[in-house]
């Protein structure tokens, strides 16, 4: 069920849907590294760092993958 509201959100949205789900990835990292951070606890803090940043990543490459490559296929017609 979840699967598939996905498809239809990504579908109605022209691809924006899927890079939310790696923007989500990182703000969940971003929290975590500001409780490490707030309660001076190293480890959290690095694992907040990682997560962080391959939330960002994810959202870039699912952004280049479903937004740029469908608009550039377009324009190539």
């Amino acid at each position: 069920m979840l699967l598939r509201a996905i498809k239809k959100a990504h579908q109605d949205e022209e691809g924006h849907a899927l890079p939310l789900l790696g923007a989500l990835v990182a703000a969940a990292g971003v929290v975590v590294l500001a409780i490490g951070a707030a309660n001076d606890s190293g480890p959290t803090a690095i694992a907040g760092g990682i997560i962080g940043a391959v939330g960002i990543l994810a959202e870039l490459v699912l952004n280049h993958m479903f937004v740029d490559w469908e608009l550039f296929r377009r324009t190539e017609k």
